[in-house]
């Protein structure tokens, strides 16, 4: 019996039989699969795209990354988005009487089996539904092999209650978003995105016969690809798109390629790439972070303009970050200067690196704070050298030159070296640590590591750690943490440093007057409203800083270069200091409210002040109550404060093998005290001295000059860890520090340590 003879008897079958044939494949493998079948809306809601995305503040799409290196699938599209040729197209090419089955093509079947029977080639069976059945279960997709006869009869049944419980346009849909078709991509979009830089809805019909071509054979040669779609594109009555298809398929597909550039697959601003990694973590993930998208694209702008202004200067990064005083809410996070640096992935915003003199208000604040100096207060800014562990330590100003005596209000506001580190001196680096930690900077050493270089910014530091310091001074010295996501709890305000020297700190910092023995009076710290701000530079020019807040932002700006080379020529005021002026103008002209000018606490006083030595002109000072003077006197310059001076903590005393023990002795000195009294180890070394006629019991000789408050005794060396105490005349230990001494010396009495003193 002939073919033509047998086929149209088959196509005449009985509804009666194809119904006993399907429900014995729903007898035999239909149970599990009744109960695991999704709804559309479920598939649709658990579908993930490769990409995760981050929003601002109001919702606005500011970044998207790439989550899932296994898959490239962008965000799902409705079908009412799909372009009419790639719709056409498909069911041209694989399921022809989609509208008319239900599920399965048993026609296409009878045809499919009677071409096996006599080896002649036909159309798939498949449906576009038998198909959706394999992509929605793990156990029905094929694989490198053959489904077996188990797995077919299975995605019958799959695909008939698709078709029972789903419309026609949902399972088109589902389809279209998760089919693959080609290497990593999954979904119409991604291939729409990658192959044709263009969304779905824009495909035309020579795109779209080759995106359909891709889904029988994902990884054909791009001449078998274009064949294909030439043939879809004749039966659509269309075989004049043929013409230069093969050359247009090869350029496509060669943007899939190994070797091809990096593909751009989303149409999101790219704003925020470094807050993006550090918030996202799951593909399809979208979160709402505290950005504002107008604030973060201007801060971006911003900090390119100053970039390539400043290009001959050796700089390539910069990084700004803007946080609302209020809420501690990021409004812009800014981590690297783009396209313009060789390190483009590294947040700046995180960064560790050399704080400069940005520190020094916060030391300011503690001596004003624990009542030890006032903004009138006068330094001596001329040089100095301070012992310490590895060395002497000389401290210079930025300008290599020296002002004299100051107040401290002209020290900070003029950024001046020396009577920053004069300040150090009194309030102690463990202090100055201390106070540091609190405000949420994270040193990894201890204060007496930094030493009296913390107080010229020697801790590497982050500008986000920096700059919601600053914030804190902006909020009377309450700190708290920031928040980067709008999910995120609200944050809790503890105290920290006093609000009378936070205000007394923030009037310095806007007080063009104090800044102009350095900076002028016209700079690019000078802003339209009320603005307190800080500027610094690290070690031979490789960091810039300004940070400063206003009454309602803090803003902090850093540029440098991620590699750590130096800028040339380069200085706080002319790197940092013009992005910051111009984002935190920016912020105040889109402000709606009037800003609010700090209101002095009950605590802080307004006096006017004059010096004796007129070294400044007279001016209302800000005292914290009880502080306040109306004549300041000129101190004399060699009057210094309670301490020990040599030997410094966490000092290494190695003794010389070639030098008889009885001639090797370490000078202990101490500055401040008239009377004081050592104790080493616990035990008294001399008895209490008073200055008028000797220093550490020596007589004067005459003529020699001997600074005042001064204590020295000469102690001979004993190897091992010591504790060296000052005590004042009332026993009262003023001043401690630990040192060690190395080196083998010849056993002795036990009470050698003492009988070795000699006093002078």
């Amino acid at each position: 019996m002939s073919k033509a003879i047998l086929y149209p008897r088959w196509r005449q079958a009985s509804q009666a039989i194809r119904r006993f044939v399907l429900a014995s494949l729903l007898l035999a493998c239909g149970a599990t699969s009744v109960h695991a079948l999704q709804t559309f809306t479920q598939v649709k809601h658990e579908f993930r795209s490769s990409e995760a995305s981050l929003l601002d503040r109001k919702g606005a799409l500011l970044q998207q990354i790439r989550l899932n290196p296994n898959e490239r699938r962008l965000s799902w599209v409705g079908i009412e988005d799909v372009s009419p040729a790639l719709r056409n197209a498909l069911i041209a090419s694989e399921d022809r009487h989609f509208y008319q089955h239900s599920g399965v093509d048993w026609n296409a079947v009878a045809a499919a089996a009677w071409g096996n029977l006599w080896n002649s080639k036909t159309r798939g069976a498949s449906t576009i539904t038998m198909q959706l059945a394999g992509l929605l279960d793990d156990d029905l997709r094929r694989r490198n092999a053959p489904r077996t006869i188990s797995q077919k009869m299975s995605q019958v049944v799959v695909a008939q209650l698709l078709e029972h419980r789903w419309r026609k346009d949902q399972i088109l849909e589902a389809y279209l978003n998760l089919v693959s078709f080609r290497g990593e991509l999954v979904g119409m979009h991604a291939l729409s995105r990658v192959l044709f830089d263009k969304h779905p809805s824009g495909l035309d019909q020579r795109e779209a016969a080759i995106a359909v071509a891709l889904i029988r054979g994902p990884n054909a040669t791009p001449a078998r690809v274009a064949e294909r779609a030439c043939r879809i594109l004749t039966d659509q009555n269309a075989a004049a798109e043929c013409k230069g298809l093969a050359g247009f398929t090869l350029l496509a597909l060669a943007r899939t390629g190994s070797n091809s550039e990096v593909i751009v697959t989303t149409t999101a601003p790219q704003l925020a790439p470094h807050l993006a990694r550090k918030l996202l973590k799951i593909p399809g993930q979208s979160v709402r972070s505290t950005l504002d998208a107008g604030v973060q694209r201007f801060a971006n702008d911003a900090l390119r303009r100053q970039m390539a202004s400043l290009v001959e200067r050796n700089i390539e990064d910069g990084a700004i970050i803007v946080i609302d005083n209020a809420s501690g809410d990021v409004l812009a996070w800014v981590g690297s200067s783009g396209s313009f640096s060789n390190a483009a992935n590294v947040d700046g915003v995180v960064a560790l690196r050399q704080a400069g003199s940005t520190l020094k208000p916060f030391l300011y604040e503690i001596a004003i704070e624990k009542k030890w100096m006032t903004a009138a207060s006068i330094l001596n800014d001329a040089p100095i050298n301070l012992p310490t562990a590895s060395g002497l330590y000389i401290p210079q100003n930025y300008d290599k030159q020296f002002k004299g005596l100051v107040s401290v209000r002209t020290a900070l506001g003029s950024s001046l070296n020396i009577p920053a580190v004069r300040t150090l001196v009194t309030v102690t680096p463990t202090t100055f640590f201390d106070r540091l930690q609190r405000l949420g900077f994270g040193l990894r050493e201890s204060g007496d590591f930094y030493g009296y270089s913390l107080a010229l910014g020697s801790a590497d530091v982050s500008l986000l750690a920096l700059t919601n310091a600053y914030r804190a001074l902006a909020n009377q010295g309450r700190y708290s943490g920031i928040r980067t996501a709008l999910a995120d709890a609200p944050v809790q305000m503890r105290k920290v440093m006093s609000p009378d020297a936070s205000f007394i700190i923030g009037d310095i910092l806007s007080d063009r007057g104090a800044r102009s023995r350095t900076f002028g009076l016209e700079n690019a710290l000078s802003t339209r409203v009320w603005a307190a701000v800080k500027t610094g530079t690290s070690k031979d020019m490789r960091d810039n800083w300004a940070v400063g807040y206003s009454d309602r932002y803090t803003v902090g700006v850093w540029v440098g270069n991620a590699s750590g080379l130096p800028m040339w020529d380069v200085s706080g005021v002319t790197g940092a200091a013009p992005i910051w002026q111009e984002v935190m103008q920016y912020l105040h002209q889109r402000q709606q409210t009037p800003q609010q000018i700090p209101v002095r606490p009950e605590g802080v006083v307004a006096q006017s002040i004059r010096y004796q030595d007129k070294i400044e002109a007279p001016r209302q000072e800000y005292f914290m109550a009880g502080t306040q003077q109306s004549l300041l006197v000129t101190a004399k310059s060699d009057d210094i404060d309670v301490a020990i001076r040599y030997p410094t903590p966490g000092m290494l005393v190695a003794l010389d093998p070639d030098i008889p023990p009885q001639r090797q002795r370490v000078r202990f000195t101490a500055d401040g005290l008239s009377h004081g009294t050592w104790r080493l180890d616990g035990k008294s070394l001399t008895s209490p001295v008073a200055f008028a006629k000797t220093v550490a019991g020596k007589n004067i000789p005459k003529g020699e000059r001997v600074k005042p408050q001064q204590l020295a005794i000469d102690w001979m060396p004993w190897p091992g860890r010591h504790t060296l105490e000052l005590l004042d005349e009332k026993n009262a230990v003023v001043d401690q520090v630990r040192f060690e001494v190395r080196g083998a010396v010849e056993k002795q009495s036990s009470n050698t340590p003492l009988s070795g003193i000699r006093s002078r």
